[in-house]
């Protein structure tokens, strides 16, 4: 059976995942909530992702090439990024709706889609979120990057999780109905 694309998100009460000049500074970074989502990552073997998303990833430290986590498979879609050197489980792909159905298809648990509201954005207008996870985090930012980038697709999804702790924030699970 192929694994579900689930894009599992920190957001703002807005849809922001990101404030003006990519500023995460307002989102939560501890608490029972950020480590139920450092849990939830550890049952994934696959991750996909676009450049920017990998690249912000620069400023934490990653080099370029590195896996971010590096128990996953990353698949980075890009038409520009090149690296000399990379490790094993880092691969740069060509934006193909047909590869990102043939990672999900051959992945042995459901994708990570990490970040990128252009990326996530693209995969909604392509049909291929299946699940969508917020990390919802009781702020309004008033601008900054998108939950689906520049998108317009009106989608439906159906509630089926809900954890909420006692900062505020909340984690909810949503199933895209096609």
């Amino acid at each position: 059976m192929p694994g579900k694309i689930v894009y599992y998100v920190a957001c703002s009460l807005d849809g922001y995942i990101a404030g003006k000049n990519d500023d995460i500074s307002r989102f939560a970074f501890g608490g029972p909530g950020v480590e139920q989502y450092k849990q939830d990552l550890q049952k994934f073997k696959t991750v996909i992702m676009g450049r920017r998303t990998y690249e912000f990833g620069y400023q934490y430290g990653l080099e370029p090439g590195q896996a971010a986590y590096p128990h996953m498979d990353h698949h980075i879609f890009s038409e520009s990024l090149k690296f000399s050197d990379s490790a094993q489980n880092v691969f740069v792909e060509k934006m193909s709706i047909d590869r990102v159905k043939e990672i999900a298809e051959t992945a042995n648990t459901d994708v990570y889609l990490c970040g990128g509201g252009a990326f996530a954005g693209w995969l909604l207008d392509n049909d291929l979120i299946d699940v969508l996870k917020l990390k919802l985090n009781p702020i309004v930012l008033g601008g900054g990057i998108p939950i689906f980038g520049s998108s317009e697709k009106s989608t439906d999804t159906e509630l089926f999780e809900k954890q909420e702790y006692a900062d505020g924030l909340q984690i909810l699970s949503y199933r895209v109905i096609r």
